[in-house]
């Protein structure tokens, strides 16, 4: 029987040249160029979130329309969809790509002289690689170096394109990727350098207004721009303001991510064994939907790569089910919370595991602090999705599993920067926690917790003290350990319990997984409310207890935490 050749698995590859001729399995996601170029407007504006493939996806755009692949369109699309269905500009560009990540953001001065290199040198590699197609490149070029322009060496691009009559397309990757850090260093200045480099006349809004100027004039014949965030081409104002936003539109809502069909391909094409997936991959990466009427759910790309790298690499699941460099992307987050409407916008959510809103399609920074907006930037960072309609707003949910633990982390953050007295000793939690996992002794952790969490909150912190908050504090303790994989408001059918511990994939040893029904009262309760406390939870957990999914188990425990205030406890 002839062994099927598998295909390498593109994890970290944006190289659409390097994935279709190196044996890697490419999601096909080229029909897409297609929609894009019948689309009235040529200036097209389309963001997700980080890790979810947009540098993948404009490589393929920039191959597609460059001139100077025309010869290699068999070879790098012919088994496509667009190769299949070419469209009349196919090969037509000289395709400029502007990438404006890792921008030195140490000091405004060091800003505005990296943003004006990164600008200078596009355009020099820009002119060298078409200086077969301008006759005049190399002299432009020359006169870059000579004369170190900035940000002004576009105009030598648009002199070419003219005198030869080529068609331009710009591509602008990561176009907010300065923003937040302006943002944070103006802060820290006293001064709002944001606006003075973006929104005023500072040299990013100087940078779009010669792009608007030359595609109003047909020298730039397509723009197509990309980011995280709406915040920055809203504030650019008439600085830009010719682009349409197909982000929020329903037939794009699948361009980026893996449908459950994709992923299903990725496996068979790259030969992942299914015998090994022991986890609730929809649980743990699914989720996504950018539109209430987009036709399916989709997987953020990186973590499937990234799971299924594991793998294939190691056979078995990962001992962490986030990937670590998703993580170090969402830390971002940390200087929007640094508002306290924010802040308290984001515990309600994680208690709530949702919100209800609206998804505000453009919004200045300086709106940031407002709840709606607030939100909304949460959704295009992909730490929010559409659950449903609600009335003439949406209901949004925290995506997946993976997506939520980063929400206990930063609750986890907040409480230790408000209560800089809590304090976690790694090797006594991993202990306490053991002891649960092993011995079924669920008494020592809840102690480590009593004493060095709860009893040190602040005033601060002690406001919203309750059992979902409560709730969120020991899942990031539990999850911390990696012997568990915690799950809140587990469905049992009937109910859902507060908190269930199931074993990570990679430890079978683990003797008990754990029922905790968690219940509080405040200090100055009486024994009677207490008592009631007690035996509501105690009826829950019977159900639980009882239902299909957890009858019958030898390795399973259960228990209802009662916390009286924020120093005392009982177990039942």
């Amino acid at each position: 029987m002839e062994t099927k050749n598998y295909k390498r698995l593109p994890y970290g590859n944006s190289d659409f040249k390097n994935i279709v001729t190196s044996n890697y399995a490419y999601v096909d996601k080229t029909r897409y160029i297609e929609l894009l170029e019948r689309e009235s407007n040529r200036n097209q504006f389309f963001i997700r979130p980080r890790k979810f493939g947009k540098s993948l996806f404009f490589m393929t755009l920039s191959y597609y329309y460059d001139l100077r692949e025309a010869e290699n369109f068999d070879k790098l699309f012919g088994d496509l969809y667009i190769g299949k269905h070419p469209t009349p500009e196919r090969n037509s560009y000289a395709v400029m790509k502007f990438d404006f990540s890792g921008l030195d953001t140490s000091s405004e001065e060091e800003f505005k002289k990296s943003f004006s290199s990164n600008v200078e040198s596009t355009v020099s590699n820009f002119l060298l690689l078409y200086k077969s197609v301008f006759q005049n490149a190399e002299i432009y070029a020359r006169q870059i170096d000579e004369e170190k322009p900035g940000i002004i060496a576009l105009q030598k691009v648009f002199a070419a394109a003219e005198q030869d009559n080529v068609k331009l397309f710009f591509i602008i990757d990561e176009y907010d990727h300065f923003a937040n850090d302006l943002i944070a260093m103006g802060n820290r200045l006293g001064k709002n350098l944001y606006k003075t480099m973006v929104a005023a006349n500072g040299i990013v809004r100087d940078f779009y207004e010669r792009i608007k100027m030359a595609a109003k004039s047909s020298i730039v014949s397509r723009t197509f721009i990309t980011g995280v965030s709406p915040v920055m081409l809203d504030d650019l104002t008439s600085g830009y303001n010719i682009a349409t936003m197909f982000t929020l539109n329903p037939k794009y809502n699948e361009m980026m991510g893996f449908t459950q069909k994709e992923v299903e391909w990725l496996m068979t094409e790259t030969g992942v064994d299914r015998n090994l997936i022991n986890v609730d991959m929809e649980a743990y990466y699914n989720g996504y939907l950018f539109h209430k009427d987009g036709q399916d759910r989709v997987y953020n790309p990186t973590m499937i790569l990234y799971f299924f790298s594991q793998i294939v690499e190691f056979g078995k699941p990962p001992e962490n089910i986030i990937d670590l460099n998703l993580k170090t992307d969402y830390g971002r987050l940390r200087n929007l919370l640094q508002n306290g409407n924010n802040r308290e916008t984001l515990i309600q959510i994680v208690k709530e595991d949702g919100i209800v809103s609206v998804i505000t399609e453009k919004f200045s920074a300086d709106m940031m602090n407002d709840d709606d907006y607030f939100v909304s930037l949460l959704f295009y960072m992909g730490l929010l999705t559409i659950r449903e309609p609600y009335l003439n707003k949406l209901r949004l949910e925290i995506p997946n599993y993976s997506i939520r633990t980063l929400y206990w982390e930063y609750i986890m953050r907040l409480s230790r920067e408000n209560s800089p007295e809590m304090t976690i000793q790694s090797r006594h939690l991993n202990n306490v926690i053991t002891a649960m996992a092993m011995e079924g002794d669920l008494q020592q952790f809840i102690r480590y917790i009593s004493e060095n969490a709860f009893s040190k909150l602040s005033d601060y912190d002690l406001q919203r003290f309750d059992e979902k908050y409560i709730q969120i504090l020991l899942l990031a303790y539990l999850f911390m350990s990696k012997l568990y994989v915690p799950m809140s408001e587990y469905e049992t059918v009937p109910g859902r319990v507060d908190i269930f511990l199931q074993r990570h994939p990679l430890l079978p040893q683990v003797r008990y997984e754990w029922l905790l029904e968690l219940k509080y009262c405040k200090a100055s309760a009486t024994e009677a409310e207490i008592a009631a406390k007690r035996e509501q939870g105690m009826e829950q957990l019977k159900t639980y207890v009882h239902s299909h999914r957890m009858e019958g188990r030898t390795d399973l425990k259960a228990a209802v935490i009662v916390f009286i205030g924020k120093d005392r406890f009982e177990i039942n």
